[in-house]
């Protein structure tokens, strides 16, 4: 049985550096293998077992929402949060969505394309209620744009340091974690004159022993943040990841 059933997605940012690519739409609207890239994310979290999705919304927040009020997909229903200060590291995005998160919940970036076995794999796993586990890749030589990619230092299973700009690492940051409310308190404690990153929040986390690592093993995925990187996303996943269905009965969406 999946650890949860509920999802919080990421997608606040104004994804300034895809923006050739996106033009006037918000980046999880960008095109991917025909699809926006947010509906892969949520269709495949669905397919890994989600029925309830909290979506942070910042820039053009409002394109997304027509987006999903146009669409129904079976067995879903997403909520969403606002996220005035979009501008800020994504940390602020988390604690936004707080007051809709009671138990242990799937967290995605709604840039990051990934296989739905990935999702259920790590959906499997058990969570301490004070815990946080995140998806690593340790396939290093595969890593698209290692500068950009957020590094982690593990020691068996436990995540002991992690960060973009870390020297000693042996895995990747995937984007896709599984997390209790010990999150929003280690994000507390990291925010300084109102802002804070996911980051920031999950080092203290890995203080306290809190943050261990699942390893994706040969699974693929893809943080779509430049042209270069969704060209490459489009090689590695030679067929689309998931497939679109639409039914009636549909999503219920709500503003929060």
């Amino acid at each position: 049985m999946p650890t949860t059933n509920t999802a919080l997605i990421l997608a606040a940012g104004n994804g300034s550096r895809l923006r050739t690519v996106s033009g006037s739409l918000p980046k999880p609207l960008t095109t991917f293998k025909g699809k926006p890239l947010l509906e892969h994310v949520l269709l495949g979290a669905r397919d890994a077992g989600i029925e309830k999705f909290v979506i942070v919304l910042g820039y053009r927040g409002d394109a997304i929402r027509s987006w999903v009020a146009d669409r129904r997909f079976r067995g879903m229903r997403i909520d969403f949060v606002e996220n005035p200060d979009y501008n800020k590291a994504n940390g602020v995005s988390v604690l936004k969505a707080r007051h809709l998160l009671t138990g242990p919940f799937l967290l995605m970036m709604a840039d990051h394309i990934f296989e739905s076995e990935t999702a259920a794999a790590l959906l499997r796993q058990r969570v301490e209620n004070d815990g946080t586990i995140l998806a690593v890749d340790r396939k290093l030589d595969c890593i698209f744009d290692m500068d950009d990619a957020t590094k982690v230092r593990c020691i068996a299973d436990y995540i002991i340091d992690i960060g973009k700009q870390i020297t000693r690492y042996d895995a990747v940051d995937t984007g896709m974690f599984i997390c209790t409310s010990a999150l929003f308190s280690a994000l507390d404690k990291a925010t300084v004159d109102g802002n804070c990153s996911l980051s920031d929040g999950m080092r203290i986390l890995a203080a306290n022993r809190k943050l261990r690592a699942f390893d994706i093993g040969d699974a693929v995925w893809q943080d779509v943040d430049t042209p270069e990187a969704l060209a490459y996303g489009s090689d590695i996943f030679a067929e689309p990841p998931l497939t679109s269905v639409f039914q009636g009965e549909g999503i219920h969406a709500q503003a929060l």
